[in-house]
């Protein structure tokens, strides 16, 4: 059984990892609806039409989806900012 202390911190990491999640509690007891919640966002960007004609075809080749990939590169690029 958790202490006061560690419970209220745990909640406290949650809140702030998931807020969205407690949001959609939040409009769940105010409205009794449970809103659906988007954990992924449609992004709208140009890139070069070659380039993105050989990198649809580098995923299909390798059983990969393209939006996944992209997701692992900005994942990748966000890291180095934090060395």
């Amino acid at each position: 059984m958790l202490s006061g202390k560690k419970l209220l911190k745990g909640v406290d990491l949650a809140i702030a990892k998931y807020p969205e999640v407690f949001d959609a509690l939040e409009e769940y007891d105010r409205t009794h609806r449970l809103k659906k919640i988007n954990y992924k966002e449609r992004a709208n960007f140009t890139i070069d039409s070659n380039l993105l004609k050989r990198f649809r075809e580098y995923c299909r080749e390798h059983g990969m989806k393209m939006s996944a990939k992209i997701e692992q590169y900005i994942k990748k690029e966000l890291e180095k900012t934090k060395k």
